[in-house]
């Protein structure tokens, strides 16, 4: 693919990030792409996806240098933009990143030459009773140790408006949409619907909808089912809830998932991908759904999504499974498929070493 505008999105504060965001530098201007530094501190403040594209040329590839979080800062700007997005891995759990710092400059190469994979991945989408915003009294409280918060989200403009769907918000969230308490001593009491059927009444100290990438983030944490990257599905998860039923629901996609703020409920702060965006009172609502854009990000390699679960979670075998016997290989399909399982995406080791999809 022709590449050239480049937004880079570093976490500063790892030294090898740093580095890292010279070598892209260095590759950029050998090979004459404009390279424009994604800085969303740069003034104090915060911007919108939006105004941060607009400043940097409205670029067709981000590179994030970080960790997942870094990740998704950046996934917020390309899928504003409709550009790819490339994570380099120099986190700790590493669930969306994709290569090395080692790797950086080859996989610039593979993008430019047209050695990739498009993994299209969804986002959420959100319509809300009233905009969102923090109150003032609240900011400081609200952003205590997170850095300045995101400006309110603006109102798709294009959408329309009633009563019962509410305004659509310019948000998208790549991990999850989350309505949690705001004080400790008190629970959010919220009424779930699914399909616009009251599914159940929560009090909680959240409640979260994630979609299969972000199942192994928050949604894992809080108890929530593992969900390839490749289904089609929202994940609903509530947090410590005060009820019998604690389970998860899978949903489809086309099936869109409502918080109300019920009447004796305190208020309830509103997080999109870890970043507080506005707080709910009473009566107040959300409805999340799988949004109608997708995130591109870069794929140079096949996704081993369940070896790199294993890997990450530090996944063990059973001591009874393995007392009298060996492990199981950790590939145990060496041949391709037969002709009546040709599509089906196996991980496959054609040379004693490197598994192939």
């Amino acid at each position: 693919m022709t590449v050239s505008r480049i937004g880079l999105v570093v976490h500063g504060g790892r030294p090898e990030a740093v580095a890292a965001a010279g070598v892209v530098r260095a590759w950029c201007e050998e090979h004459a792409v404009r390279c424009t530094d994604i800085d969303v501190w740069d003034d104090g403040g915060r911007r919108t996806a939006r105004e941060e594209v607009e400043a940097a040329g409205d670029p067709d590839l981000i590179v994030t240098l970080g960790g997942d979080g870094t990740f998704l800062r950046g996934a917020r700007l390309a899928a504003q933009n409709d550009a790819l997005v490339l994570g380099v891995d120099l986190g700790r759990v590493g669930f969306l990143t994709e290569v090395s710092a080692d790797g950086v400059r080859a996989a610039l190469d593979d993008v430019r030459e047209d050695r990739l994979r498009i993994d299209s991945r969804m986002l959420l989408a959100l319509r809300a009773s009233r905009r969102l915003e923090v109150p003032p009294p609240m900011e400081d409280w609200v952003c205590y140790g997170r850095g300045p918060l995101l400006p309110p989200p603006p109102v798709r403009g294009e959408c329309e408006v009633d009563d019962d769907w509410g305004i659509a918000l310019d948000v998208t969230a790549l991990n999850d949409v989350v309505l949690e308490k705001l004080a400790r001593d008190r629970q959010v009491s919220v009424g779930v619907y699914v399909s616009g059927r009251l599914l159940a009444s929560y009090s909680a100290d959240a409640l979260l909808v994630a979609t299969p990438t972000g199942s192994t983030a928050y949604s894992f944490a809080a108890g929530g089912p593992v969900v390839s990257p490749r289904a089609e599905a929202l994940v609903f998860t509530p947090v410590a809830p005060h009820m019998a039923f604690n389970r998860s629901v899978v949903t489809a996609p086309d099936e869109p998932v409502g918080l109300r703020v019920l009447e004796r409920s305190g208020p309830a702060a509103v997080s999109i991908d870890g970043q507080v965006r506005g707080v709910l009172n009473p009566g107040d609502w959300i409805g999340v759904y799988a949004a109608p854009r997708r995130l591109r990000a870069v794929r140079l390699g096949p996704m081993d999504f369940y070896g790199r679960l294993r890997e990450r979670m530090n996944l063990t075998d059973a001591p009874a499974a393995v007392a009298d016997g060996s492990p199981a290989p950790l590939w145990s399909v060496t041949t391709p498929p037969p002709g009546d399982l040709a599509h089906l995406a196996l991980l496959t080791v054609t040379d004693g070493s490197s598994p192939l999809l």
